[in-house]
């Protein structure tokens, strides 16, 4: 494969089969697991719980997705950038800005997402473009070659990505077409994953800006599984985990057909089907996942274990806060009397105690009388989520 010629594309059924047609069995069962599983997922705690850490995850995007491209920044920058808080060092500061955009940008698309919009639309991803390059000033947009990344514009060169050589400029528009006659409808419940894998892949092999087309094909990604997800995973996660395997079944997916039993259109179908296997088992991972840490069990578990070492690390934290941030968790927000009488303590020292959990960031509040909800604060990951985040855990860069 490495050795064969760059071929040329200008026809659209140079890129079939655009959905694999074989084994689909298979792939059904897995995908509608997965789908049952995660959908059970917005069921397992409060809604405003979940709103808190949708927040988490969509940070985590940013970092994940840009981690793939190689330009990622601390998670802890990221924190900061959300507050307007930038570097005084150039590069530093332009990558919190970057992560910012990608930020705003999945925020926004994902009302467009639960709006009905057809996400899997080339529509869509050129939204998704836009709503990210367009949140940048041309000098943080910009690729390698330093040539300015219009937002939302379709390539007007030829361009090459390792050994694939996209569609040119003149054909996009058919190529887009035909991808809109496939994918720019709402599939069956089971085929969901499955159309959506085969969608990355197949608007990756377009390759339709200039730059910047992987982070748009994982923000519509990101918002094609939104209907199942509501947020609470992240594919991006799974893929820059396996960052090198992610290139390299992209790769292959491009391949051409290999012979008689290989499908009947250009590209390899057998290679498109173990594409959207091996992103179908992204999706599980994360998935199953995010199950085990919303255990209730689980979670009780380790905010004792997090209050048991604050309480040791910090005279402020005292073990009487773990009932009552479990309670947030469950039940989400809460009146502050209510907080307080929960902990077992006097007025006084309660009425305290909430003020520094206030303070460390474990709990917060809209206000010195509102409720008050659970919070993730990033220092507090490794015990609540272990293994979620992290990079979030680890010294600033």
């Amino acid at each position: 494969m490495k050795n064969t010629p760059i071929a040329q594309y200008t026809q659209p059924h140079q890129f079939e089969p655009l959905l694999p047609q074989t084994g689909l069995d298979s792939l059904r069962e897995r995908s509608r697991a997965v789908i049952e599983q995660s959908l059970r997922l917005s069921g397992a705690v409060h809604p405003d719980t979940i709103a808190t850490l949708r927040e988490l995850v969509r940070e985590m995007n940013s970092y994940y997705s840009n981690r793939i491209e190689g330009q990622s920044t601390h998670p802890h920058n990221i924190g900061r950038a959300l507050r307007r808080d930038f570097s005084d060092k150039p590069d530093v500061a332009r990558l919190q800005r970057v992560a910012l955009a990608h930020i705003e940008a999945e925020r926004a698309l994902e009302s467009a997402a639960g709006g009905g919009a057809a996400t899997l639309s080339s529509a869509f991803i050129q939204q998704a473009h836009a709503a990210l390059y367009s949140r940048l000033e041309e000098p943080d947009r910009r690729t390698a070659e330093g040539e300015a990344i219009p937002p939302g514009q379709w390539r007007t060169k030829q361009v090459a990505v390792g050994r694939h050589e996209p569609p040119p400029s003149s054909a996009l528009p058919a190529f887009l077409a035909r991808f809109d006659q496939v994918f720019a409808r709402a599939p069956q419940f089971e085929d969901q994953l499955i159309v959506a894998a085969a969608a990355h892949q197949r608007m990756a092999w377009i390759h339709p800006f200039i730059d910047g087309n992987g982070r748009a094909c994982r923000l519509q990604t990101h918002c094609a599984l939104w209907p199942m997800s509501s947020g609470l995973w992240s594919v991006s996660r799974g893929l820059a985990r396996r960052r090198d395997e992610y290139y390299e079944r992209l790769d292959a997916a491009d391949a051409p057909r290999q012979g008689d039993l290989d499908g009947r259109g250009n590209l390899s179908e057998r290679e498109l089907r173990r594409w959207c296997e091996w992103f179908i088992g992204i999706c599980e991972d994360q998935v199953s996942f995010m199950t085990r840490m919303f255990h209730l069990d689980g979670m009780k578990t380790r905010i004792q274990a997090l209050i048991t070492f604050r309480a040791a690390h910090d005279k402020r934290i005292r073990p009487e806060a773990a009932l009552p941030l479990y309670h947030l968790f469950l039940a989400g927000p809460t009146a502050r009397g209510e907080f307080q009488q929960m902990t077992g303590l006097g007025e006084r020292t309660a009425r305290k105690l909430l003020s520094d959990l206030i303070d460390t960031g474990l709990v917060t509040s809209t206000g010195h009388v509102a409720p008050v909800r659970v919070a993730f604060p990033l220092d507090a990951l490794q015990f609540l989520l272990p293994e979620l985040y992290p990079e979030a855990a680890s010294r600033e860069d």
